[in-house]
This record gives C-alpha cells, structure tokens and sequence, in this order.
C-alpha cells in the first residue's frame, strides 16, 4: 500500500497582502506529476484545505482545479481529505456522499451521536487490509454528547477529548492502521513551549490543545496536520509533513515536500521525502543596504537592513522594491542580532494573554483563566 501523506494547504493565504494563488498552483502542479509517476494508492490530505472558514471564490475554484486534474491523472487513486481548525467543518462536509462514489473523502464533521464513530476507509492490498481513520480537527465542546462532561459539567480537556474518541474505537491490532488528524500532539514529557511554531499557526493560550502522543501508539503511522513545519512527534510512524508551500517568513527556506509512506507486512513500511520546488522561496535577507541590493531577486524577500547611519527612507524604499519586485518588507535591524530567527522570538515573546494581563493588572486566578478562555475564543474566531 503507498500512500501521500500531505497537510495545511491553505488555499486563499496572503502573505504581507499578497495572493499566492500562482505559487499554489505551481506547487500542485509539481505534487499532481508525481502523483502520475508514483500512482499512489492513496492521498491523504490531513487538515486546513482553505486558510479561513469562509473561502474566497477563487480559493474554492483553485482548489476545485487541483482535485480535478488530480483525479483525471490517477483515477484509481483514493483521495482522503479532513478538516483542519481553519476550515468550515461543514463546508467540508458538504456532499460527503456523493463524492465519496467518486473516490473523494471529504471528512468535514467528526463523530455527533453516541452512534457515530469515526470514519473508517478499509483498503486492500497483497498484505491484506489498511484501515484509514479519518478524524477531523475536533474541540471538546464538538463532541460533548458522545464523551460526556467532567464532574463539574465541564468540557473535557483536548487531551481527553481525543483519547476518549479514539479509545471507543474498536482498532484490530493484527491489521494495519492509519490515523488522519488534525491537532496538535506532542509526546507525553514535551514541554510545547519548546516547539517551533509558524507565523501563521494559531496558538492557544497556555496551549490547551496539546494532545499526548500515547494515543497514537495504537496505529502503524500517523499522518498529521497543523503543525506547518515537517516534525515528527517522537518517532518515525507519526508524522506532520508541513505545508507544501511556505505559508509566513518563519517558514523561510524550509524544505517542503510529500511524504510518501510504502506498507508492506504488519510493522513494515518504509518511507520517503518527495521535496517541491517553490516558484518563488521565501528569503529573509540581511545586510547593509549595498549588499542587500547586489542580492537582487524575484523570490519573496524580508529585507532586514544593518546599516548604522541614517537612510534616505524614500531613496531607500524605492532602491530596494526595485532590486526585490516581490517585496515582503523592510525592517532596520535594532537589536544588532544577526539571528533574524532570535530577533523575531524577541519580538514576539509578548503574546496575547500577557499584553493584555499587563494592562488588566491585579487578576486573580480565576479572573486570569476568564482572559484565557475569551483570547483562545477571540483567535478561534479570528480563523
């Protein structure tokens, strides 16, 4: 059985106000050829297919292009797609049934009822069956009527949430089993403050979404969305394969690709990185205002300036958005850091709940739990 593993899409991103509908569509493109030389038997697409719950026309017509050619140019292909946190879950889901007769997966709304229970994909190949589980982006307040409350009437946390949903499945032990999620796992001991995050993730207060990795040890392989970098969480069977395309400066030149997963016999499967070219990388330059211009280019570029000596501001714009014609934007390095990376961290080290503690101040620590909850439910929205 192979299979692609790919993840966060996000068709309809901007980046600094810029579409990046042709750098899309260039990297499908790529992912659509070697989907024809490989013939996988199936894709899997775990999570954030749009990049807001309400997509543009023209993010749905491009990603409409790309399942059409993708399906004209393997036919025999299954393709297994789940919501992400960005998504609409039910704009996902829509025709779920239809196009399921047409070997498309469309998973948009996890488990409702007590009857319910995840989606379960049963292939076949030499070895026997693979079961694909498809579980899309959940929040505990999705599922409450199957998993119940605490004893307090509470939702669950997310960790629990997702053990619980996962727990009641009947998963047989002596087949191979995939999972397809959404969420953001770490193993049991990680500290998730030491995680790279990308710009454009969207990061809970407190990170009340981490969800323990143990769970996972019941499948032979993960594949996983949200985190925009390529990771593994704790071994090499459960993966996030990172976005195809650079989606924020942060994920400067970082090697995107394809995980290409190939199981044989129970507990064997060997696997692969098929790396995509971008039409144009993401750079951060940094330099005097002489070098930077000798680095003159058409890829998408955050110019970070190191001279000491004042600029001509207006000279100076003109001069560089002339050598960079994808500008992103020009920053004056302050810091004196030439870690573009650590400047970045110490810029950002202020999040949400503590700018706004500081203006609040004197919050008890049921008043502090309150601001958490209201800026995860204003960053949810956000999305």
């Amino acid at each position: 059985m192979k299979f692609f593993h790919l993840s966060d899409l996000h068709i309809g991103l901007k980046l600094f106000n810029r579409d990046l509908y042709e750098d899309q569509a260039y990297v499908f493109d790529q992912i659509i050829a070697i989907a024809e030389k490989e013939c996988p038997d199936v894709i899997v697409i775990a999570g954030d297919v749009y990049d807001k719950a309400i997509p543009a026309a023209e993010a749905v017509e491009a990603f409409d292009q790309f399942i059409s050619r993708l399906t004209r140019s393997v036919p025999d292909t299954e393709i297994m797609i789940i919501s992400g946190n960005h998504d609409s879950a039910t704009r996902v889901n829509v025709f779920r049934s239809i196009l399921q007769r047409q070997k498309i997966r469309m998973i948009g709304i996890p488990p409702q009822s007590p009857d319910d229970y995840i989606e379960k994909v049963v292939m076949q190949d030499a070895h026997g069956k693979v079961n694909f589980y498809l579980l899309p982006f959940v929040k505990p307040s999705m599922v409450r009527t199957i998993i119940g409350t605490d004893e307090n009437g509470n939702n669950f946390s997310y960790n629990d949430t997702i053990h619980k949903l996962i727990e009641r499945e009947i998963i047989e032990q002596s087949e191979r089993n995939v999972l397809v999620s959404h969420q953001f796992y770490l193993p049991a001991a990680t500290d998730p403050n030491t995680i790279e995050r990308m710009d454009t993730e969207v990061c809970t207060v407190g990170n009340i979404d981490v969800v323990k990795a143990d769970i996972l040890e019941r499948f032979d392989y993960a594949a996983l969305g949200h985190i925009h970098k390529p990771m593994k969480v704790g071994c090499d069977s459960y993966r996030y394969c990172g976005t195809p395309l650079a989606c924020s400066v942060s994920e400067a030149n970082q090697q995107k690709g394809i995980i290409m997963i190939e199981m044989k016999e129970k507990g064997n499967f060997t696997m692969a990185f098929l790396p995509l070219t971008p039409l144009r990388q993401v750079r951060v330059i940094t330099g005097t205002l002489e070098n930077v211009l000798k680095q003159g280019c058409n890829d998408f570029v955050t110019v970070i300036l190191t001279d000491k000596v004042d600029l001509d501001v207006f000279d100076m714009q003109d001069r560089v958005r002339y050598a960079f014609p994808n500008l992103l934007e020009i920053r004056r390095e302050v810091s004196r850091k030439g870690d573009y990376k650590a400047q970045f961290s110490a810029e950002g080290a202020l999040d949400a709940f503590d700018l706004c503690k500081s203006f609040l101040i004197d919050l008890d620590e049921v008043e502090q739990e309150l601001l958490r909850d209201v800026i995860n439910i204003a960053q949810e929205v956000q999305v």
